[in-house]
């Protein structure tokens, strides 16, 4: 029996403060934190983004018409 072991590489957050949003990325093996301000309208666009990238990494299967 196969025992799977999951290791966190990257950890990210997005915060809102005052109207404010900044994205902080955590690279967990580096020990590292960056951070960037993100502009509302792309905040607004995250979950368009995260389902374009499912789509992509996730492809359905092709449907055959007989």
């Amino acid at each position: 029996m196969e025992t799977s072991t999951q290791t966190l590489l990257f950890a990210a957050e997005l915060i809102e403060e005052n109207g404010t949003h900044t994205l902080v990325v955590q690279d967990v093996r580096r020990d590292t934190v960056q951070s960037t301000p993100v502009p509302k309208a792309m905040v607004d666009k995250l979950p368009v983004f995260l389902s374009a990238l499912v789509a992509k990494l996730h492809p359905a299967p092709s449907r055959h018409r007989w």
